[in-house]
């Protein structure tokens, strides 16, 4: 699991400065698949493009479970179905925005690939996702 080098900042900013975050506002986020890692640089290059993908809303207030260290996705996630194109899917990020430039606040590998096709559509069941402060 990796914060995003703009949330460490902010994260800084915050306990040294005083500086409300950025991203605490708003009562949703969205997570978002990728083919590889979009690193604490938070690249989109690698962001899944097949046809019938969008950004999944969540709403901070019961999207993740507390688990004390390890917090875990509090319900059903499902992304679009997939109409055309294929995408071997590999980690997700929690971004602010639902499409085009984000700020991500935090990124993680799945437990494993999830190799998407026509006719298949990405889900993750309750406590299937984890985050956690490495």
């Amino acid at each position: 699991m990796s914060l995003s080098n703009n949330t460490e900042n902010a994260v800084l900013k915050a306990l040294l400065q005083g500086t409300d975050l950025p991203f605490r506002a708003g009562a949703q986020q969205y997570l978002a698949l990728f083919t590889a890692d979009p690193g604490e640089a938070a690249s989109l290059a690698a962001e899944a493009n097949y046809t019938g993908y969008a950004r999944v809303a969540l709403t901070k207030a019961n999207a993740w479970t507390d688990g004390g260290s390890t917090f875990t996705n509090a319900a059903l996630i499902q992304f679009g179905q997939c109409t055309a194109g294929t995408n071997a899917i590999s980690h997700f990020a929690v971004v602010d925005t639902a499409s085009g430039a984000v700020a991500m606040m935090i990124s993680g590998a799945l437990s494993s690939t999830l190799n998407v096709s026509s006719g298949i559509q990405p889900q993750f069941s309750a406590n299937s996702l984890q985050i956690a402060a490495d």
